[in-house]
């Protein structure tokens, strides 16, 4: 999986000019990536070239949630539960993909949703993938703030080196220890971002 920001970014933004930990600071990029990966419940993966992937439907007429595709070549559904895939839906008939207008709360955002509209509705049975949908898979780019917030809390991974005990240093009311909780400006970064929401 693709990384959200580059080893130079990185120690730039720690004013690092010597190579002597590039390892870790590669390693700290691609925990850090994951780590986002995780908290939004989503990849952040440039988009390249096209393929098929199954979904399950939650229910006949529910909104089925895909992963982030930034175009739609084909909707397929396997109706007769054959795994055929025979049935190819209709943009605007049968569906409708969401975010309409490609924003979502004034974000750019590629589609992640699909309504059926209509006569249309997804086949269900007994959690089978009955929805396949053919496209290219991603982001056009890695947004910006979700670059930023990778780049902070790799630094905070790369710093824990210097803290395996999780101890920074020590003031007048004793150990300061780094904080288990989420950086809030990586927080405020990343939570437009979260599927959890949607």
């Amino acid at each position: 999986m693709a990384d959200y920001c580059t080893l130079d970014e990185l120690k730039a933004a720690m004013r690092i000019t010597d190579d002597i930990d590039n390892a870790l600071l590669d390693q700290s990029i691609d925990a850090a990536s994951r780590w986002v990966d995780g908290y939004c419940q989503r990849s952040f993966t440039v988009a390249s070239g096209t393929a098929s992937r199954d979904f399950v439907p939650s229910g006949r007429f529910e909104p089925l949630y895909i992963d982030d595709v930034t175009s739609v070549e084909s909707i397929k559904i396997d109706d007769d539960l054959d795994y055929s895939f025979a049935t190819t839906l209709t943009n605007g008939v049968d569906y409708q993909l969401e975010p309409v207008r490609g924003t979502a709360d004034g974000i750019a955002f590629p589609y992640f949703r699909i309504i059926p509209v209509e006569d249309g509705y997804w086949p269900t049975w007994g959690g089978r993938a009955t929805v396949r949908v053919e496209g290219t898979f991603g982001w056009p780019a890695v947004p910006d703030p979700v670059k930023i917030a990778t780049i902070l809390h790799a630094q905070r991974i790369y710093t824990r080196f210097s803290s395996p005990a999780g101890v920074i240093s020590f003031g007048d009311m004793g150990a300061i220890r780094v904080s288990k909780f989420v950086d809030p400006d990586v927080e405020l970064l990343l939570t437009p971002y979260r599927k959890l929401q949607f």
